[in-house]
């Protein structure tokens, strides 16, 4: 699924893009000689320019680090992706992995806020964001509580035209259908499994949610566009 901010020009050099993504430019051009980030579009005078694409796939792999995945791991990880994946598909994929072990709830104010996301905020902004479940408000005027997690989807979806109501009723949705699944999926794979064998649960609890935090955003990607599509079609022209 395509959005806005999928379509943006690559506008950033190398430097630029290593200072945005926190990392060095040896990084950079060292995940680049691998084959984790793609190839820069080749602008005037030869440089390279980097665009939103690559920033989220370095956020990507910085998650899949954290969760102790090697490199090789992660290379595996990647080529598992779909072709021409975006920018916001890979924001999905960045917080569902990060959900695999969630970051303790921060606080923190505006200003502060603002400088996270690395743009500004007005007050609507923030409702968007605690609609998405990806801030918190401690008090009308005070600080606010961040789900790290959560908040980088959070801010790429607020270049989305959806009003907060409607945000946050596709945020019940998403918990109510997850919780179903995730209970259901349990029992099936539980059933599966000899509740006297201890070492096949925990192998069970180690290897069950990354694999099917995979299929699930996988599956739903996949339901997404037909859905999409079928909404497409019936626009009128």
């Amino acid at each position: 699924m395509a959005t806005d901010t999928d379509t943006e020009e690559p506008d950033l050099t190398v430097d630029e893009l290593a200072a945005r993504a926190g990392v060095t430019v040896r990084t950079v051009r060292f995940y680049s000689s691998r084959g984790l980030l793609p190839p820069p579009e080749i602008g005037p005078r030869r440089v390279g320019r980097y665009g939103p694409g690559h920033l989220s796939r370095l956020a990507l792999i910085e998650e899949l680090q954290h969760q102790g995945l090697t490199l090789a791991a992660i290379e595996r990880y990647l080529r598992r992706l779909p072709d021409g994946i975006g920018p916001h598909d890979l924001a999905i994929h960045r917080a569902l992995v990060a959900s695999w072990t969630p970051d303790e709830p921060e606080e923190t104010t505006h200003a502060r806020l603002e400088r996270r996301a690395g743009r500004a905020l007005t007050e609507e902004d923030v409702d968007r964001l605690v609609a998405m479940g990806a801030v918190e408000r401690l008090s009308p005027e005070g600080p606010l509580r961040v789900d790290p997690g959560l908040l980088p989807l959070g801010i790429r979806l607020l270049d989305v035209p959806l009003t907060p109501e409607t945000l946050l009723a596709a945020r019940t949705v998403l918990l109510e259908h997850a919780r179903a699944t995730a209970g259901e999926l349990t029992r099936l794979f539980r059933d599966g499994v000899d509740a006297t064998d201890v070492a096949a649960m925990k192998s069970l609890s180690a290897h069950m949610q990354p694999l099917v935090v995979q299929a699930l955003v996988t599956a739903f990607q996949r339901s997404l566009r037909c859905e999409l599509r079928s909404l497409y079609e019936q626009a009128p022209r």
